[in-house]
């Protein structure tokens, strides 16, 4: 049986640490003021698709996805998850957490209990468990179920982490940077099992990592957070037609930049290729081609890079950048 997958909003949701305590390292008490993490977040996720949840360290990308699986609640604001048009509150609500899996980079295993004791539990936890896909998911990524979590490599960890998260096969399924520790060759038979596994059984799957160029051929849908806030929303298509580069003389490039927003700039001798923000046109193309200039487009991570970027000397901003 396969579940309706489920959807998500949030409107308006600010998330606040309060003011701690600690000492400094020469025993000194001092007081780190309230921090916000996420500030007036509204936010469609939509229900069935791969979404690409992006965001700097510290961005808030973390605070958003445990909001999602009820490990916390927000300071501020509203969030709903669910399928179709029946949406609750995930708070304390059993029906919401039963099938919503969230997977952290800490795999939250039970370090003295063999694995195969893990899976257990989670098998009477999620309603939709598979436990032959979790066996061939730790066959595929050479993890002994009978070994305790502390036996393993932070590698094999988060393989397990990840046949959690893939063989829970949740209407909601959030893969938090569970990649951490994998060496290359896992992490891309991650990504495949990701895709076949999904197009066998359709849901939502929310994925948050700073690997974009290995995983961006995932993404249906982009969410960018930045400091707290929803830089864009929108569809992978959408967001790789936010920006193109030029690269050739410099005379040329400044006439066919025109007035468009910069988003980088970067000169070699007589070459400069100039990252601009939105869509080249048919005329742009042409006379691109007339004067000799490379047009190109923009892999989804150098274009997450130019949109966050810092503050530039000019005082501009990647984060000024709006639909």
């Amino acid at each position: 049986m396969t579940p309706a997958p489920f959807g998500a909003r949030l409107d308006d949701v600010v998330v606040r640490f309060g003011a701690q305590r600690r000492l400094t390292a020469d025993g000194t008490a001092v007081k780190d003021e309230a921090g916000t993490a996420l500030d007036g977040v509204t936010l469609d996720l939509r229900p069935g698709v791969i979404t690409g949840v992006l965001g700097r360290n510290g961005a808030g990308k973390s605070t958003l996805l445990t909001l999602l699986a009820a490990f916390n609640r927000p300071t501020e604001g509203t969030v709903r998850v669910g399928a179709g048009d029946l949406l609750e509150d995930p708070w304390e609500n059993p029906w919401v957490t039963a099938n919503v899996q969230l997977v952290r980079e800490s795999g939250d295993l039970m370090d003295d209990e063999r694995v195969s004791e893990t899976f257990k539990y989670y098998a009477d936890l999620r309603p939709y468990w598979d436990a032959d896909l979790a066996e061939r998911l730790l066959d595929t990524f050479e993890v002994n179920p009978r070994k305790k979590p502390t036996a393993l490599s932070r590698g094999k960890r988060s393989a397990v982490g990840a046949t959690i998260g893939l063989a829970a096969r949740a209407p909601l399924t959030i893969l938090d940077e569970v990649y951490l520790g994998m060496d290359a060759p896992t992490r891309y038979a991650f990504y495949d099992e990701i895709l076949a596994d999904y197009a066998e059984h359709p849901r939502t799957i929310l994925l948050s990592s700073h690997l974009v160029e290995e995983v961006e051929r995932l993404f249906e849908d982009v969410v960018v957070l930045h400091r707290g806030k929803v830089l864009l929303a929108e569809t992978a298509e959408e967001m790789q037609a936010r920006g193109f580069s030029l690269t050739g003389p410099v005379a040329a490039v400044e006439s066919l930049a025109g007035g468009r927003r910069e988003l980088h700039r970067q000169r070699l001798g007589a070459t400069v290729q100039v990252t601009l923000e939105g869509a080249p046109d048919g005329d742009t193309a042409a006379a691109a081609r007339a004067a000799g200039v490379e047009l190109g487009s923009l892999p989804l991570q150098d274009l997450f890079v130019r949109l966050t970027q810092p503050q530039q000397a000019d005082g501009t901003s990647g984060a000024e950048v709006r639909r």
